[in-house]
């Protein structure tokens, strides 16, 4: 038995099916709207829409630190923790603990 008279090989000596056969191989590598390009696009398409779920996270965070700055207190009390400020006739006294003097030599 030769190798074309092979049954694996009989549809394709119909030209149909080979032409059939070549435009689908050619949709679907070759084209500019290929599934290889859809599929690159869906991903980048996914990761954005990760990193905009990501970046509204980040942005109602902020509002509520703008919220928590914006009256008296909470600007009092930011002032106080971040840049250790303090009223008149006060006194601070800053406690470290050894595990964050550690850290800080690390740095």
């Amino acid at each position: 038995m030769s190798f074309l008279q092979h049954k694996f090989f009989k549809p394709f000596k119909n030209i149909f099916v080979l032409i059939l056969v070549g435009f689908a191989i050619w949709m679907l590598f070759f084209d500019a709207n290929s599934w290889l390009i859809h599929h690159e696009l869906n991903t980048e398409i996914e990761d954005l829409e990760n990193e905009k779920e990501y970046y509204k996270k980040e942005i109602e965070k902020d509002n509520k630190a703008i919220k928590k700055l914006s009256t008296e207190d909470g600007l009092e009390k930011f002032a106080r923790e971040e840049y250790y400020m303090k009223r008149e006739n006060e006194d601070i006294f800053i406690i470290e603990y050894e595990d964050s003097l550690k850290a800080k030599k690390n740095e």
